[in-house]
Order: C-alpha cells, then sequence, then structure tokens
C-alpha cells in the first residue's frame, strides 16, 4: 500500500505545506539583549518580526531517543544599527548530539562556536552544514532578503537558551560599502 506524506516542501515560497505544521515567530521584543546598539534596538518597534520558525509536528516529545525533526527557519533581512538580523542561536540541551542545515534562499552566515573559537560558513541555496554537537550555532541574514534554511535535528537534542556573551564571542556587522565584518564582543 502506498501512503502520501501528509507534509510537503514548497520550493517556490520555500515553505512547509500540509497537516501538522506549527509555527513560531520571535519579535524584536524577545531579542532584547542581543544587539550592541542598545539605542538603535530601543527604537524598533518591538512587535516587528525578526524571524519564523516551521516544523512539521511529528507526534514525538522533545528528549524522545532516536526520533527527528525537521523545520525551516525564515530570518528577515535587516540591520540594528549597523549589526545584521540575527536567530538567538543555542546549544543543544543535550551538548553531543549534532544538526545539519541546508541553504534553501537568500544569503547569509551561519555562526558556530565552540569552546571560544568561531566558525563562520557562508549560506546560500544549496549549501549544506553539519553542525557538530557542543557547538552554539546560530545564522546571520547578510542578505537583502529573506534567508531560509531547513534543519534536521535529533529529538533529544533539546534546547539550551544561554545568554547570547556565553555563546558568542563575535558579533557581524555591514561596513560602510554594505559588506559583512566581523567583530569581537566589547
Amino acid at each position: 500500500m502506498f501512503k502520501q506524506s501528509n507534509v510537503t516542501y514548497n520550493g517556490e515560497t520555500f515553505k512547509l505545506e500540509g497537516s501538522g505544521i506549527q509555527k513560531k515567530e520571535t519579535r524584536a521584543k524577545d531579542l532584547a539583549g542581543y544587539f550592541s546598539d542598545s539605542t538603535a534596538y530601543q527604537a524598533l518597534d518591538p512587535e516587528t518580526v525578526m524571524y519564523q520558525v516551521e516544523f512539521q509536528d511529528n507526534g514525538l516529545a522533545e528528549g524522545t531517543a532516536g526520533g527527528l525533526y525537521f523545520g525551516i527557519t525564515h530570518l528577515y533581512p535587516g540591520v540594528v544599527g549597523e549589526e545584521y538580523y540575527l536567530t538567538k542561536g543555542h546549544f543543544h540541551a543535550k551538548r553531543n548530539t549534532g544538526e545539519y542545515y541546508f541553504g534553501l534562499q537568500g544569503q547569509g552566515l551561519l555562526m558556530m562556536t565552540e569552546n571560544g573559537e568561531t566558525i563562520l560558513e557562508k549560506v546560500v541555496p544549496g549549501s549544506v552544514h553539519y553542525i557538530p554537537g557542543n557547538a552554539a550555532h546560530r545564522l546571520i541574514n547578510t542578505g537583502a532578503e529573506m534567508l531560509s534554511v531547513s534543519a534536521c535535528w535529533q529529538t533529544e537534542s533539546g534546547h539550551d537558551y544561554a545568554p547570547p556573551e556565553e555563546m558568542f564571542p563575535q558579533r557581524v556587522f555591514r561596513d560602510e560599502v554594505g559588506k559583512p565584518i566581523i567583530k569581537n564582543n566589547s
């Protein structure tokens, strides 16, 4: 017997479609303390949507061994002061579990930090990124359009949203000609 999947990926909209899709929005008010320019951050409308995450609810509870989740992050373009829009970033609660990202649209960076060492990988359509266990990771949109990235991670991974300064010792800013530059936190 053949069964049709109840979730599909739409390559034109870069979104999941079907039943059992959960969606979460992160707004400017949820990112207090994440940007270096507090004056520019305070000037933002607190209801500004910074990014959205959608994922298939496969019925497995977080912490269940042996399962996988699949989702897509949609990170809007923009800057706060001169710092590019970014996701909160996180460790996995079960630190030794890895994750995969796959670039769908837009351009940006995947920032990974482990033991104080930061690696930045360019994210573009078709790029594949392995995030090793024990690495804090976040997305940064350095482009002019939405950055959409799919992810697959273990159900037992969990999320640990440690304070940003503990996870990421560097930041990515737009320089005077509109190119990304990296600066250490002060």
